[in-house]
């Protein structure tokens, strides 16, 4: 399989370039031509038979709500997601037992054929990833389905060609019973007809929580009438007519017990309904087309394997841009992907850690808009943050948990906070606390990172009781703080990204201020007898449980720190903490490694999970960092231009976790950034092999037709390994980030990329430039870089020994050489540099492959 994509001679093309008519010619003509459609086209779906289970479908969303399409022998059959569902907030005290809150379900949707048409040799089944449709083919009958990019509408578009006079029915079920009660929690769905429309309603009501959505199914095409089947069941019976038809399925939700939701979603349904199917899919084209055109990663190699990449990572795009461009984040935990109703394990919080696995590759895709559900989230509940800092920890700040829901952290009563401190904060024995504490305690969400101490429970006598997990406070991310640094940290990068000082203003600052101002206001942070500032009582992800100086910890202060520094000075505000912050900095302990365990320093020096002597109550200090996190290479510790005993130690750290060495045989976990950190090393056998095999994972564990897997549990259908994948592929390709936290961003192009496998991209890079470049045959043709505002691209030479030349907008400028290019832009610049002395024929003509 090839790299479709047309390459100019480089000659040629910049003979074009001086021959433009203005400079803005010059600037919007990218060296390498992309056909976008052929190359995303690799990453279609294909099925020839029925899926076996519904987790199997292909995925139609347009970000906001979304389902999987799949067949039963007769039925074309979806459930309607919506990412802003939650049937509680983080509030409630009716879903004490694990995995029984309701979240996104909005309706189930089935078009029934009366016959088993589904069938093989009949059927076929085929995702278009470039124009975001689903075909599906039966005996006589055909569909596509497709997800509104403007509104949140459904489309399914019916051929039916068979002869008689069988009824299709179009079915919208209800996801339980009409009332659900749990104590004082209602969740009550109501059926009904409003003119020639079919509606579901739904409304979740606690306390003074309230949540609604609605569906409304509407007909254009041919005749139907409505019929109710049983209090759950609601149907439009379409006439025999056998012309084509459409479905509209319109949804909305609301926080909002005044706002009338079913209006919300009939307005939506009626705006579809005008424009008709044709319209929308017109629509649609155009945008899936703008949306491919922002970046790209074309990959071939003999033996498969990087075309097998590719597909993942283009597909991984296609999913992201159908589940997050909503007012929450998509949720790790079956995204819009869900099919089992209600059902899916680990209800309805947020896990930061999961969540990372789909949105830490979104910066370099220059798809910056996926991000903002992220973003939007965490800084609209921002104030709770502040109020946890204090109430929970007796710090200033913020303090975000691992695990969250999407409302934020509670405020808690005095009394109930005060005791939280002193017993989280080890001041106050566990076996002291209170009855009054345990009676509070015990209806909370289990989940949720503060009440994370709470275990597995059994319903005992009508009353449920949970057992707890022997460690006193601890859980596996309650004494957890580094999320909120990687949550600012990302905020950061978000502006290294853009240059956007606005948002480094109004939203990047207030989340470093935040994480740095707890780390140094936090109790358990104490200046030893060294010279040095401790913390104790942490966890290590979730590996280590009351720790002391863990890997974390103690990375995530040694990136937040001089980020939190650089951007005050950026934005020329709190010169009074800058001083605080710096000499905080200065004497921070250092990363713990092996050589701090007097057993250990005959061997080599590795990072560990915590430092000795270990008050840790559960894990084992000696380990090395959580594989699933490695904090140290998040934060921009240990990259390349970093210390050489860093270095060293980093290099000694990722060899520690493959004893046998790295080979066809090791498959990373789903959650590994073991990947991540091979390529940021530029360890090519961590590309050629880990990657790989994290996105096909273990012979025993399952990945679905759709690619997706069930990796968390029931019904948790889900892509966070390719996600994890995807950031290590950007990092092999193009790897741009600094030699320290806060520091000038370098740009190395096929950093860690095996020579015999081709490749092409066009990716972001956190200096504001879009970096592209191709190698073909170990061979690095070019390299070009598009400005996307005034700055300076620092550009590790990829011809080492050898001069490049520079052509600026189309006109030759030099040459520069050494090992570090400085090339300064002016918003809009094209810069491209090839290497002085090779063969600028070397690029194909057009329409041939790498």
């Amino acid at each position: 399989m090839g790299v479709y994509c047309t390459l100019v001679v480089i000659l040629e093309l910049m003979t074009v370039m001086l021959q433009a008519q203005s400079p803005q010619d010059i600037a919007h003509t990218p060296l390498l031509q992309i056909d976008y459609k052929r190359l995303i086209t690799r990453a279609d779906l294909h099925y020839s038979k029925p899926v076996k289970k519904s987790e199997e479908g292909q995925p139609i969303g347009n970000g906001r709500m979304g389902s999987l399409v799949w067949t039963s022998p007769g039925q074309i059959k979806m459930q309607i997601n919506r990412v802003d569902v939650f049937s509680n907030n983080s509030r409630s005290n009716n879903f004490f037992e694990r995995n029984t809150e309701y979240t996104g379900a909005t309706a189930y949707v089935d078009l029934d054929f009366g016959e088993q048409v589904f069938i093989e040799p009949h059927y076929s089944q085929e995702l278009s990833c470039y124009e975001g449709v689903s075909t599906i083919r039966g005996k006589e009958v055909k569909a596509q389905v497709m997800a509104w990019n403007e509104q949140d509408v459904m489309l399914m578009q019916v051929e039916d060609h068979r002869k008689g006079q069988q009824a299709i029915l179009a079915n919208l079920r209800m996801l339980r019973l009409p009332l659900v009660e749990r104590g004082n929690h209602s969740a009550v769905s109501k059926l009904e007809k409003v003119g020639d429309y079919i509606v579901l309603k739904q409304e979740f009501q606690e306390d003074d929580y309230y949540c609604a959505s609605a569906v409304v199914l509407g007909l254009t095409g041919s005749q139907a009438d409505a019929e109710q089947v049983n209090e759950s069941t609601l149907r439009l019976i379409v006439n025999e007519n056998r012309k084509p038809f459409s479905v509209f399925i319109a949804s909305a939700a609301t926080f909002n017990a005044k706002e009338d939701v079913v209006q919300l979603a009939t307005d939506k349904l009626v705006a579809a309904q005008k424009l008709g199917y044709e319209k929308i899919y017109q629509s649609n084209r155009i945008w899936w087309a703008d949306f491919w055109k922002q970046s790209y990663v074309s990959l071939t190699s003999a033996d498969g394997e990087a075309d097998y990449i590719e597909q993942n990572y283009t597909y991984y795009l296609y999913v992201m841009a159908s589940s997050s461009r909503g007012k929450y984040p998509t949720k790790f935990n079956g995204m819009l992907w869900a099919t089992g109703g209600d059902r899916r394990q680990w209800g309805n919080a947020f896990w930061g850690a999961n969540q990372s696995c789909l949105y830490n590759a979104l910066f370099a895709t220059n798809h910056l808009e996926l991000l903002d559900p992220l973003f939007n989230m965490y800084s609209t509940v921002y104030p709770t943050f502040e109020v946890a800092a204090r109430q929970q920890w007796g710090a200033k700040g913020i303090y975000i948990p691992e695990t969250m829901g999407f409302d934020g952290v509670p405020e808690l009563p005095a009394a109930i906070a005060e005791e939280m401190r002193s017993l989280y904060l080890m001041q106050k024995p566990w076996r002291e606390r209170s009855a009054k504490f345990m009676d509070y305690a015990e209806t909370k969400l289990p989940f949720l990172s503060r009440w994370n101490w709470k275990h597995l429970g059994k319903w005992q006598k009508g009353r449920w009781t949970y057992v707890e997990r022997g460690d006193g406070p601890y859980g596996p991310v309650n004494h957890l703080f580094s999320r909120g640094a990687k949550i600012a940290y990302q905020y950061w990068q978000k502006y290294e990204y853009t240059r956007d000082k606005k948002w480094l203003r109004d939203k990047a600052y207030p989340m470093l201020k935040g994480v740095a101002e707890f780390y140094r206001n936090f109790p358990n942070v104490k200046r030893e007898l060294d010279g040095k500032y401790h913390i104790y009582h942490i966890n290590d992800n979730e590996s280590i449980w009351g720790g002391h100086n863990t890997a974390e910890e103690i990375s995530s202060m040694r990136g937040i720190f001089p980020v939190a520094i650089k951007a005050a000075e950026i934005l020329g505000v709190d010169k009074e903490l800058r001083p605080l912050w710096q000499e905080f900095l200065k004497n921070l302990a250092p990363l713990t490694t092996s050589h701090d365990y007097s057993d250990m320093r005959q061997e080599a020096e590795v990072w560990v999970g915590s430092l000795p002597p270990t008050s840790a109550v559960r894990g084992n200090g000696k380990r090395l960092p959580d594989g699933n996190t490695m904090p140290v290479w998040f934060f921009d510790l240990c990259n390349p231009g970093a210390n050489e005993q860093d270095w060293k130690i980093a290099n000694s750290t990722f060899d520690g976790y493959f004893k046998e060495g790295i080979n066809k045989q090791v498959y990373p976990y789903v959650l590994s950034k073991l990947p991540v950190a091979g390529a940021i090393l530029g360890r090519v056998d961590a590309v050629r092999y880990l990657l790989p095999n994290q996105l096909r994972r273990a012979p025993e564990h399952e990945v679905m037709p759709n690619r997706m897997d069930v990796s968390e549990g029931f019904y948790t259908t889900n892509i966070q390994r390719i996600g994890r994948a995807a950031e290590a592929l950007q990092a092999a390709l193009c790897f741009n980030s600094p030699e320290y936290p806060g520091g000038p961003s370098i740009v190395r192009v096929f950093h860690a990329w095996p020579k015999e496998w081709n490749a092409a991209f066009n990716l972001r890079s956190r200096n504001g430039f879009l970096v592209s470049s191709a190698m073909k045959q170990g061979h690095i043709d070019f390299v070009e870089l598009h400005a996307q505002q005034e700055g300076t691209c620092l550009l590790q030479n990829p011809w080492l020994g050898k001069k490049a030349i520079v052509f600026r907008n189309g006109r030759h400028t030099g040459h520069l050489s050494g090992e570090l290019l400085k090339l300064p832009a002016n918003k809009g610049d094209r810069i491209v540099l090839v290497q002085e002395g090779g063969d600028p024929t070397c690029f194909s003509s057009k329409g041939q492959d790498l």
